[in-house]
């Protein structure tokens, strides 16, 4: 009869190897940043920022976004938006960035929340909700916004990034036009798939 101590260690040692298998088998994803080489049916060739090249292929009713800048007037009551800022003494978020989403992707990531994606600030913040109200003032543009379980005042000043994301199509897809994948599943023979990309509109680098 095995003691329990062995029968706990035994247990304990078929759940790493299950996590470790779990881990295996998770597909391993990457950001692909670059400049568009061709377009190959439904695949992206991509000259890489950082050199060397990466097919990447669309997979099936993938999301093709263009971003690219916008203006304050486009922050309207109604509209979905993320923004990344600095937590300010009065409780207030100074922008940083503010991103106007389509319809398509309103309640993305709705909430407030530290921001750690790429391109964020040390000790930032990330809001994404819709505009309640808006009004002007001597710092700037002064929102409310509104997300499941709260509010926040949002001032976007002169010096606040404003883009939105439009969504486009494979004609948007032309040679020499800057694209980040976001999430671009590795496959075994080093090619990439993916659901969604973002393509930069007129001068913007996503």
């Amino acid at each position: 009869m095995q003691k329990p101590t062995q029968f706990i260690a035994m247990i304990a040692a078929v759940a790493v190897l299950a996590a470790a298998s779990a881990l295996a088998q998770k597909p391993q994803t990457q950001v692909v940043k670059g400049k568009v080489a061709a377009v190959e049916g439904s695949t992206v060739v991509v000259d890489q920022a950082k050199g060397g090249q990466a097919k990447v292929k669309l997979n099936d009713k993938a999301v093709i976004m263009t971003v690219g800048r916008a203006s304050l007037a486009e922050v309207a009551v109604g509209a979905f938006i993320g923004v990344g800022a600095m937590p300010q003494a009065d409780g207030s978020q100074k922008a940083i960035r503010v991103m106007i989403f389509p319809e398509m992707q309103r309640g993305t990531g709705e909430g407030h929340y530290p921001w750690t994606t790429p391109g964020s600030v040390p000790n930032s913040t990330m809001t994404n909700a819709t505009v309640d109200t808006t009004v002007e003032s001597l710092d700037g543009q002064v929102l409310t916004v509104k997300y499941k379980g709260g509010t926040q005042k949002i001032i976007i000043g002169k010096d606040a990034q404003i883009l939105s994301n439009i969504p486009g199509g494979m004609a948007d897809l032309k040679p020499g036009v800057a694209i980040t994948v976001p999430a671009a599943q590795l496959n075994d023979d080093g090619t990439f798939q993916t659901s969604r990309v973002n393509i930069g509109r007129g001068d913007y680098v996503p």
